[in-house]
């Protein structure tokens, strides 16, 4: 686990659609054992976000929040991994985390935890972090933030900040953004 990382780049999505067509672009750098953590404010779009990763990924649909459940498998549809989807909202701990026996599904799935920041990073010695910044709205510090983007006819744009961590993510060029 590293504390700061390699790389960070922000790429602007005006909406749903474009956040779903880079995650689906990301996709196609991922393999077995990855881990990507997600993170940004309520309604941010991190499973907007995983629904285009498992599109990317041609793993089976009807990806949803898994709040409730905490972590779902989805399987893949041809020769790729599968999707580990864990929402970490209602946990507390990197010991809660653990009870959920990620290391099970890791080394053969691509593992995506929404609010797993601060409580994940110690499953992998490399991993991709996302935070989705709303146009308006509360950054890690709780502080506003107002993102001033070109004129667009969207109604809520967004910035994903990705950042790359570990020997795995030491090149940003892999993820081809």
């Amino acid at each position: 686990m590293t504390d700061s990382p390699l790389w960070t780049r922000e790429i602007e999505s005006i909406d749903a659609e474009t956040t779903q067509a880079l995650a689906a672009r990301i996709a196609g750098a991922l393999g077995p054992g990855d881990l990507i953590l997600l993170s940004g404010e309520l309604g941010a779009g991190k499973t907007t976000f995983t629904q285009g990763l498992g599109e990317g990924l041609g793993v089976r649909g009807g990806i949803i929040s898994p709040t409730f459940v905490l972590a779902r498998v989805h399987p893949a549809l041809a020769d790729g991994p599968d999707l580990v989807h864990v929402d970490a909202y209602r946990l507390g701990s990197s010991g809660e985390i653990d009870d959920i026996d990620l290391e099970a599904t890791m080394p053969t799935s691509v593992t995506v935890i929404e609010w797993g920041r601060g409580k994940a990073e110690h499953l992998a010695d490399s991993y991709l972090e996302i935070h989705l910044l709303r146009a308006t709205g509360d950054d890690e510090a709780g502080e506003e933030i107002i993102i001033d983007f070109e004129e667009t006819d969207e109604d809520d744009p967004r910035v994903l900040r990705i950042s790359g961590y570990g020997p795995r993510w030491a090149d940003p060029a892999l993820l081809g953004l």
